[in-house]
């Protein structure tokens, strides 16, 4: 399998049970089936997964209110990660929030999760902040954040 050979597409409810074996992979708390189902209809979520040749590998879920967007997951299989299927995500997120005069997006990172930290820099989000004791096993979470269009956002501690 090759990154070069995606497809990224909005996410519909016969995908979840692949979703939640990537979710279930990936995260020592993982999100439930209804948790996915409620953001399936909640009216500012998008969800998007990366297909490669017809196998879900990734996706992402996101928010965008007023100009924001808050990034609330983003995995890839663990097979294919630092293949690129999370910055196809989150290139597609950006391309399909710009119509929506997206002003800054916002995302929380384990402290200790290195990989992700470097992905999110390389794609322009800086530290903002760290929010202490922010998961439930009492790891801090680094707040980070892309500024778009030269908006100015204030450090949030």
């Amino acid at each position: 399998m090759t990154v070069e050979n995606h497809i990224i597409r909005p996410i519909s409810e016969s995908d979840l049970d692949a979703v939640l074996q990537i979710e279930q992979d990936c995260y020592p708390h993982p999100w439930s089936f209804q948790q996915f189902l409620q953001e399936l209809e909640n009216p500012v979520a998008s969800l998007l997964i990366c297909l490669i040749e017809d196998k879900i590998v990734g996706y992402i879920c996101y928010w965008l209110i007023a100009g924001e967007m808050q990034i609330l997951n983003v995995a890839t299989a663990p097979q294919l990660r630092r293949k690129g299927v999370a910055a196809q995500l989150l290139e597609q997120a950006f391309k399909r929030c710009v119509p929506a005069d997206l002003l800054s997006a916002w995302l929380e990172v384990r402290a200790t999760n290195q990989a992700a930290i470097t992905l999110y820099q390389r794609h322009g989000f800086k530290q903002s902040g760290i929010r202490k004791g922010y998961y439930r096993d009492g790891e801090d979470a680094i707040l980070m954040v892309k500024v778009f269009n030269n908006q100015q956002v204030q450090e949030i501690a």
